[in-house]
């Protein structure tokens, strides 16, 4: 059977509907003769009579019956998943897939959801952690987080977090066995925690030399992806660790790590949300209204 315009099986309904040529073509916004044409083709590859017709009257055949019946359904369907669509036009909500790192999820979006779910109970959320670029769209994911606003052009970045300042921090029991870091080209003498990117390559620490950078990739020998785990090893007195500071501070307040080289110490820049095009959904703006600085 070949392949049945949609435009014409609508087109059947609304006459089986109005039984009358005239009135379904008005309704439809053409003439009776195109309509007419219309519905002779749609029986012809059918194969079957659907209408029967007089100067005055037009019935349904036991084929038209069946047909109109199915059609019925099937367009209330439709309707109804378009009233969906409405609403979720204006109500925030449904399900919203965010690629972040556990850092991200911890800091910024935690804290912030009892907000968005006070406001917004009918959203849905996938934090989805992750210290890896991923490509949002082929992955499914409605946004993204990654450091500075450089995406690409056909992504929109929005500021979620202040710039993240960095910390080279060691637990006071490493720092009685192998002393105090008073000076960058010391820390070549230093056990470090490395930081393994998804590369496999070790992230290069970059502190500030009066005014020049200055990097050190660590020979570690113990390797994590994930900074909450170089905070960790640290507090164990496994070496020195550089992570964001906001993941160190309260274990400096209360003692358990101690910072060092703090003037030296680089600002990253800060955290962005990332997302495709501008047309996004109410509940993704919502969220970005509720995060951003």
């Amino acid at each position: 059977m070949p392949k049945i315009n949609y435009n014409s099986l609508f087109a059947f309904l609304v006459v089986a509907q109005e039984k009358n040529f005239a009135q379904a073509s008005a309704k439809l916004g053409v003439s009776p003769q195109a309509l007419s044409q219309t519905i002779k083709v749609l029986e012809q590859q059918l194969g079957l009579q659907l209408l029967n017709r007089t100067t005055r009257t037009v019935s349904l055949t036991q084929a038209g019956n069946v047909l109109f019946g199915e059609l019925q359904n099937g367009f209330e369907h439709i309707q109804d998943g378009i009233g969906k669509l409405a609403h979720l036009k204006d109500t925030p909500s449904g399900k919203v897939r965010i690629n972040a790192s556990l850092q991200a999820i911890d800091k910024i979006f935690l804290p912030k959801l009892k907000q968005i779910r006070h406001q917004y109970p009918q959203i849905e959320f996938e934090l989805i952690n992750d210290n890896r670029f991923v490509d949002i769209v082929a992955e499914g994911f409605d946004a993204g987080v990654r450091l500075g606003s450089d995406v690409g052009d056909e992504m929109i970045a929005v500021k979620i977090s202040q710039e993240m300042q960095m910390a080279l921090v060691a637990s006071p029991d490493y720092v009685d066995k192998h002393g105090f870091v008073q000076h960058l080209d010391e820390l070549r003498q230093h056990w470090c925690i490395g930081y393994q990117m998804k590369n496999g390559k070790v992230y290069a620490w970059q502190f500030d030399n009066n005014g020049v950078p200055f990097y050190h990739t660590p020979d570690a020998r113990l390797q994590v992806c994930d900074s909450y785990a170089e905070t960790s090893a640290a507090k164990e007195g496994l070496g020195l660790a550089y992570v964001p500071l906001d993941l160190a501070a309260d274990d400096l307040t209360n003692g358990r790590l101690i910072r060092m080289l703090i003037t030296q110490s680089q600002t990253l820049p800060a955290l962005y949300l990332y997302y495709p095009h501008r047309n996004i959904s109410p509940a993704l703006r919502a969220v970005v209204e509720v995060l951003k600085v």
